[in-house]
């Protein structure tokens, strides 16, 4: 099933701007937006690369630990993706996963252990194979 998003940029790379849309999901971004300042106005492609990676893993997570017979009743998950110049390019060198489980019925090592795995079996994760560096920080609320 293929899934669709639009851009479209207009103007020169340090002046112009872009537009984005993912079904219901639209904004703007910039090169301040991207390069220059992370909290100027609009999103950024790193920001989706990481809230699609985010929502995978969560969800992939979730599917793991049910799978095992436990009751989920949250993941909650937050990747920081971090640029950085390679061969003076523009590379995403690292993907750093944080995520909190709500589970009953398991301890922390355990929680652990399926974060692990869905870190591997996680769609975006086998996507960004290619970043150079993706950890993960597991806390756990029992």
């Amino acid at each position: 099933m293929p899934n669709v998003a639009n851009a479209e940029w207009n103007g020169n790379l340090k002046e112009g701007q872009g537009h984005f849309s993912a079904g219901s999901l639209e904004g703007e971004f910039t090169f301040k937006s991207r390069f220059e300042d992370g909290q100027a106005a609009g999103a950024n492609p790193e920001q989706l690369i990481g809230a699609a990676h985010a929502s995978c893993f969560s969800m992939a997570l979730s599917n793991d630990l049910a799978q095992h017979g436990h009751e989920v009743e949250s993941v909650k998950t937050t990747v920081e993706v971090t640029v950085k110049m390679v061969d003076e390019v523009p590379t995403i060198t690292k993907a750093a996963i944080k995520t909190v489980g709500k589970v009953a019925g398991i301890d922390a090592a355990h929680f652990a252990e399926h974060a692990e795995q869905a870190k591997t079996d996680c769609i975006v994760s086998r996507a960004l194979a290619g970043i150079d560096e993706i950890t993960l920080e597991t806390s756990f609320e029992g």
